[in-house]
């Protein structure tokens, strides 16, 4: 094939791609697992956790029992949704980059936008209100919604398909969280 054809085909599938991404995760058909898989995936081995392997250098930070009563109320939605332990990794990787784990108000200043609570959600873009934005298990289930309409989420790395809901200016960064995210779905799915 000559290359100026193979560049425009490879053109064509960018936009393509890049086209579906920018319409978000809106248009897709809900792919949430039934209860009985639910049920099969709860005792997953750890590697089920990170199917892809982690990217890049690791990230960790020392949890506060604040930012560990987030996480574990992230788990909780994720449950309730009835998504499996994956969900609850991409979940809480996406919260780790964006706060910390942290509920955060307003930051006057230091905020970016409007942006609110565990995973930076912003009213003006439809999240919800603040109020709601900086309940824990709204905020999840909200990001949840979203996850559940990426094509493919179980099976794409956890960046992007964080990325795809989250439209973040930084969308390598959720990867360097994914094995703290691991570890603590690991630690208190069950618990």
């Amino acid at each position: 094939m000559n290359t100026m054809l193979r560049k425009s085909i490879l053109g064509i599938a960018g936009l393509t791609v890049a086209g579906g991404l920018a319409a978000g995760p809106l248009n897709h058909h809900d792919t949430s697992p039934t209860a009985r898989e639910v049920a099969v995936t709860a005792q997953a081995d750890p590697a089920a956790l990170v199917p892809h392997g982690v990217q890049g250098a690791q990230s960790r930070i020392d949890l506060t029992d604040e930012q560990t009563a987030n996480a574990k109320a992230i788990i909780a939605a994720t449950k309730k949704a009835g998504l499996p332990e994956r969900a609850a990794v991409i979940s809480i990787a996406t919260s780790l980059q964006e706060s910390k784990l942290e509920n955060l108000g307003h930051l006057g200043d230091r905020n970016d936008h409007d942006s609110l609570g565990l995973f930076q959600q912003r009213p003006s873009s439809g999240w919800g209100t603040p109020e709601q934005i900086t309940d824990p298990e709204y905020s999840t289930l909200a990001f949840l919604k979203g996850l559940k309409q990426v094509d493919g989420w179980q099976d794409i790395p956890l960046t992007a398909a964080a990325q795809t809901v989250q439209v973040s200016a930084y969308p390598d960064a959720y990867a360097q969280w994914e094995q703290q995210a691991a570890d603590l779905v690991g630690q208190h799915w069950n618990s």
